[in-house]
């Protein structure tokens, strides 16, 4: 394979490429929030309805964050893999990993579509949608599901172009998807009067043409890894390390709504009540629209880190994990002194209620106060899954999410009194979580980093 199909991955400055790969995938990520954030926006807006219909829709975030779990299992598990072997030389197999991720994508896609589409009221109701939003919520949620498939390829394989080092036409794929997304919104909601139903037509025609542009690239002449017919079936022994290496952003990403649904049990049952619950809601936006940039550094990252690691080359691994490093640390400490200073203007973003924002201003404090040095987190757990290391990429995944964060969400209120200092304990199990994970991460990876280029070294 030329260096020119592989973006140069394998020479140049590794702070030049880096920068040419993160700044259309932080981009990619940012306007990829924007999907559903658009939907809210003009479902908010619809008449008389407009509050209901809008709850109503946001009970479905938490089934649409797992449809994208699945999709992390090819994007970060198979692109990963695919970089690897890229950097061995070994463009064949690459090709076979692409093929087998695209049959398993849309065999997801297909699963869950039917579970959706026969389950979509019981697993709402079990979220949190009430008699009075269900209505929404199952409509939303059967018309977005017909999509899902398109999700799949999307999310999926637009990985696999990143992964060659074409950042930018990975980045187009996203915005073709945003800007069909808000024009149809205007048109369908607006413009024809469909209300909710529009808004999860207009998502899935737009993930359509997403999926249309990405799988046309990977058929097209310009892509170095293309999607070959004699690939597609079922490699169990090509297939399965992709699945192990993606478990840990599923696990990541599919547990979002079951931890959503603790923080605001535990704020309702320890007294809360609605507008400690309305101040989670907007705690996990800034949170996590805060958070897309590192992700972004982290993905543009990673094609760098895998490819050369396939290539044996532990210098410029060191080189691209120490900058990746830097970068999400300097990030992740101007994020935390902007909530520490300026609470209340990250709140007011999300909402108009004075009351509100003061109680989200106050929970923000507590919330992201371990937030400064979260960038080690992604740096490390993500560095992790491009050296192909799925066991402990998986752990840390689990660790920070299952076997901290929700049992102290639930445990640590019964160490106070009031219910103020309960529901203060409920955000101060974040950073807690946050803190132990860190330090846990950095520790595991110091030892087995250091370890890896050894054996890299000895190899080369």
């Amino acid at each position: 394979m030329n260096q020119r199909e592989t973006g140069d991955l394998g020479q140049g400055s590794v702070g030049k490429l880096l920068l040419r790969l993160a700044l259309p995938t932080i981009t990619a990520q940012l306007v990829n929030a924007l999907y559903n954030m658009v939907d809210r926006i003009y479902i908010g807006h619809i008449p008389v309805v407009g509050r209901t219909a809008l709850t109503g829709v946001g009970v479905c975030m938490s089934l649409i964050m797992i449809i994208s779990a699945f999709a992390a299992l090819t994007a970060m598990g198979g692109a990963t893999r695919a970089s690897i072997f890229l950097g061995r030389g070994d463009r064949a197999g690459a090709e076979k990993i692409l093929g087998n991720c695209v049959t398993g994508a849309v065999s997801a896609g297909l699963i869950l579509t039917v579970v959706f589409l026969i389950f979509s009221r019981p697993l709402l109701m079990a979220f949190g949608a009430s008699e009075e939003t269900i209505g929404y919520a199952v409509q939303y949620m059967k018309i977005y599901a017909l999509g899902t498939v398109f999700v799949e390829l999307a999310l999926g394989l637009n990985a696999f172009i990143t992964a060659q080092g074409f950042a930018s036409v990975a980045m187009v794929s996203v915005l073709i998807g945003a800007v069909a997304n808000m024009i149809l919104d205007a048109v369908l909601i607006l413009g024809l009067g469909m209300g909710v139903a529009g808004a999860a037509l207009a998502t899935i025609i737009s993930q359509g043409l997403s999926a249309l542009w990405v799988v046309r690239f990977l058929l097209g002449k310009k892509t170095g890894l293309r999607i070959r017919r004699e690939n597609l079936g079922l490699d169990w022994k090509l297939y399965g390390p992709c699945l192990a290496l993606g478990l840990s952003p599923f696990i990541m990403q599919s547990t979002e709504g079951v931890i959503s649904v603790c923080f605001n049990a535990s704020l309702q049952r320890y007294g809360g009540g609605d507008i400690a619950v309305g101040a989670m809601t907007i705690l996990a936006s800034v949170m996590q629209f805060s958070m897309l940039p590192l992700q972004g550094l982290t993905q543009g990252a990673q094609p760098i880190i895998s490819y050369n690691f396939g290539a044996k080359n532990a210098r410029r691994v060191k080189s691209a994990f120490r900058l990746l490093l830097i970068c999400c640390l300097s990030y992740s400490a101007l994020l935390w002194l902007l909530a520490m200073v300026f609470p209340g203007t990250l709140a007011s973003i999300f909402a108009t209620d004075k009351t509100l924002i003061s109680y989200s201003a106050w929970a923000m404090r507590i919330y992201m106060a371990a937030s400064v040095i979260f960038g080690a987190q992604i740096a490390c757990q993500q560095t992790f899954i491009a050296l192909g290391n799925a066991k402990t990429s998986l752990f840390l995944a689990v660790l920070r999410k299952i076997i901290l964060l929700i049992p102290l969400i639930l445990i640590l209120p019964l160490l106070f009194r009031t219910g103020e200092e309960k529901a203060m304990a409920v955000f101060l199990a974040e950073p807690v979580a946050d803190t132990l994970a860190v330090l846990t991460t950095v520790c595991t990876f110091a030892c087995q980093f250091r370890k890896t280029m050894k054996d890299l070294e000895e190899t080369a």
